[in-house]
């Protein structure tokens, strides 16, 4: 398998993860807005899993960022 094949399935499988995480980053998100406009405190496995799965989305943002530029770079040669 050539290294852009390579990148390029890197790049597939990296945006299917960042679908995943942001499905449930979404989950939690909700609870918490929807706490916020009850006027309560929402619960802190909510919060929890809000900030763990917005930093495994930017993690892997940067990541994807970083495959695009690599594959962009033997595009170049």
């Amino acid at each position: 398998m050539s290294k852009k094949s390579q990148i390029k399935k890197a790049i597939e499988d990296c945006e299917l993860e960042i679908q995943a995480y942001e499905k449930k980053c979404e989950r939690s998100q909700k609870a918490i807005m929807r706490a916020m406009l009850a006027g309560t405190k929402p619960l802190p496995e909510d919060e929890q899993y809000f900030t763990t799965f917005s930093s495994l989305i930017d993690q892997a943002r940067d990541r994807l960022r970083g495959l695009y530029a690599e594959l962009e770079g033997l595009n170049k040669k």
